[in-house]
């Protein structure tokens, strides 16, 4: 295992203006170059990778789990499958959303199979499980783009690691609901005007702010150090959620222009369609991480990203 050169904490000076004024003096386009380097140092695919899997392994219970829910409530499942499918829809047009509905088909029949009692809490109990592992895969993630060379302890990590499965990645979800899937929720309400025009308007805020707190939450507990203020960090927040989009327009754009994609991987394709967002998703976030560390390394005067010898640390699996 490898990792980057290790960012001093000088957690106690730095705030947004700091990073304003470090961000003049490197200059963009160099800070770019380094933090790229600084993502590579770490290995940051392989994080990545990782971090995309253990999200894939979290999302179908998840998903059972709300199916479950429904029918635990004698709720029909149509109704929520059709707000589940024109959310993939609106977050994945096109090719690509027809390609994650396998997922949605697989979470609703694996429901049906089973009461709802038991598909809500066998697949909250999976999805918060693999929730607390793709956490953990975060912070080691984070750890060597830092520099970090030692872990948490195992139950300190793996407690930090359940916490942020229940706050970022509940307000992760909440944001996807407000945002991508605010529209359907309301037709399937059957809301008032009224009260259409006022979910209409606070769903944008409430899903900014609940993007805002997750990514906050992770870039300040997630690696193992005193993170600077939140102001510094917002820097990287914004670079992680623009480069989240980035790589959404190009996924969708090779999808659509191809054509041949689910020819190709035939009914594997809905499970590789999440694996590419996911790890899409999973390079983003540590990408913006990077960006961050290394405006800090920049600001103590570190020398460079790079650190030239492996690190081995003890195997936690």
């Amino acid at each position: 295992m490898s990792t980057a050169e290790s960012v001093p904490c000088t957690w106690h000076e730095l705030e947004g203006d700091e990073a304003l004024e470090t961000l003049r003096r490197c200059g963009r386009r160099r800070l770019v170059i380094d933090a790229i380097v600084r993502f590579r140092a770490a290995d940051g695919f392989s994080h990545a990778r990782a971090l995309a899997f253990q999200s894939t392994l979290t999302l179908l219970p998840a998903l059972i789990a709300l199916v479950g829910l429904t029918a635990a409530l004698d709720q029909e499942q149509s109704e929520l499958r059709r707000v589940l499918q024109e959310t993939i829809n609106a977050v994945a047009p096109g090719s690509v959303g027809a390609l994650l509905t396998g997922a949605l088909r697989q979470g609703s029949s694996s429901a049906a199979r089973e009461s709802g009692e038991t598909a809500l809490v066998a697949g909250l109990v999976a999805a918060v499980l693999a929730g607390t592992s793709a956490m953990a895969q975060v912070e080691r993630g984070a750890n060597r783009i830092y520099g970090v060379e030692q872990d948490r302890p195992l139950a300190h990590r793996y407690l930090a690691a359940l916490g942020l499965a229940l706050t970022a990645g509940v307000l992760v979800l909440l944001a996807l609901a407000a945002l991508v899937g605010g529209a359907a929720i309301r037709d399937a309400a059957g809301w008032d005007d009224g009260f259409n025009t006022a979910w209409g308007i606070a769903r944008w805020p409430v899903g900014l702010a609940c993007t805002v707190g997750a990514i906050a939450l992770l870039f300040e507990v997630a690696p193992n150090r005193r993170q600077p203020e939140p102001s510094w960090l917002a820097f990287g927040s914004g670079a992680a959620a623009a480069l989240w989009l980035l790589f959404m327009v190009l996924l969708v754009a090779y999808i659509e222009a191809t054509g041949t994609f689910g020819a190709t991987y035939g009914p594997l394709a809905g499970t590789i369609g999440v694996l590419l967002w996911t790890f899409g998703s999973s390079c983003a976030l540590f990408g913006g991480l990077a960006l961050t560390a290394q405006l800090e390394a920049v600001r103590a005067g570190v020398p460079g990203p790079k650190l030239d010898r492996p690190v081995n640390t003890p195997a936690d699996e």
